[in-house]
């Protein structure tokens, strides 16, 4: 089969590899029919992920098709369309059950797929832990509509859960990327007072009014003082940082009202300095982490009653056979694209 495989630093290849087998009791093969390109894989490419082990298939979103379970799998049985989360987890450790399962004491715990072994931008996968990293989509659910479930999608979801946003509140989300666009759709389910969205792309700024209208899309030079005249309270009550750009850890606390709640799901390549003598009387709650994301039922539940719907976010679509042109389109942000979809090539 053919797989996109992680061989250096700077060096990815679409090669040929043997199909996965089962190793435990509870693993599960799975079919992959369309996967996706995220800017995690682009962290791999460059080096920057140093347990991203050289060898491995690359790719951990992705839905697709059971083909084949292991003894002790109970949830999910060949034939059932699912989804495939970004994280393995044991469900049985401490932090599993208290649904903290990103930091998952099992040794193969964590971001595993696509990153320490063999993940989805191939045709065939296989999953540990199947029972907790696969769900079942809705029969009314299409494969474009469940992709992100697994991964950025859950982490809106997370992250505006952990936000305890209010009816009365004004959230401001810095950044309007792929995983930006999913907290959004997230944040609105909570119904609060009012939306900004803070984005340096005027194309993405662009989007979120196409598609939210009731959405207030200002730049990052133009944000605090949006807020100031928008806002009862010198600021807004939650923000979610999703940009992860060089300056925008500073622009959440500057942005956030005294007593608010910054949630940063944003991804550093480089530490981030806390200036607290600056801060010293805003009395901010800060949240941080990477998502646990154990709740993909509940999310493929909202997508099948339509309250949620991503597929805007492909833009692009791309057999496997051409991964790498899908790559650079992706890396360069050429031609509007967003997210990009990896079919199958036809049989």
């Amino acid at each position: 089969m053919l797989a996109y495989t992680y061989l250096s630093p700077h060096r990815f290849q679409l090669v040929e590899k043997p199909r996965p087998t089962l190793l435990d009791p509870t693993d599960a093969i799975v079919r992959v029919t369309l996967s996706s390109i995220c800017t995690s894989d682009l962290h791999i490419k460059h080096g920057s992920v140093p347990r991203a082990a050289p060898g491995i298939t690359v790719g951990h979103e992705m839905v697709g098709v059971v083909e084949a379970v292991g003894q002790a799998v109970s949830t999910v049985r060949p034939g059932d369309r699912v989804t495939v989360n970004v994280e393995t987890f044991c469900g049985r450790c401490f932090f599993c059950q208290n649904g903290w399962v990103n930091n998952c004491t099992d040794p193969q715990g964590g971001w595993a797929l696509g990153c320490r072994i063999d993940g989805g931008q191939t045709e065939y996968v296989r999953v540990p832990y199947a029972d907790q990293g696969l769900d079942k989509i809705p029969p009314n659910v299409t494969d474009a509509q469940a992709l992100f479930v697994g991964d950025i999608l859950a982490t809106g979801y997370w992250a505006a859960d952990i936000a305890n946003i209010g009816r009365d509140d004004t959230v401001l989300i810095l950044g309007a990327g792929p995983t930006g666009l999913c907290t959004l759709q997230c944040v609105l389910l909570h119904q609060p007072r009012q939306v900004v969205v803070c984005e340096r792309d005027p194309g993405r700024r662009a989007f979120v009014r196409a598609h939210h209208p009731q959405v207030h899309t200002v730049a990052p030079e133009e944000v605090l003082a949006f807020l100031q005249t928008h806002t009862s309270h010198g600021g807004a009550d939650r923000v979610l940082e999703v940009a992860g750009g060089p300056d925008s850890f500073q622009l959440a606390w500057k942005c956030a009202r005294p007593n608010a709640v910054v949630t940063v799901v944003a991804l550093y390549d480089q530490d981030q300095v806390l200036p607290l003598p600056q801060m010293y009387g805003k009395n901010l709650t800060f949240q941080t982490g990477g998502v646990d994301g154990c709740r993909c039922g509940e999310i493929l539940s909202l997508i099948a009653a339509g309250k949620l719907d991503t597929t805007p976010l492909i833009t692009h679509t791309f057999p496997l056979s051409r991964i790498e042109e899908a790559y650079a389109l992706f890396e360069e942000r050429r031609d509007g694209v967003i997210k990009v979809a990896i079919r199958p090539d036809a049989s």
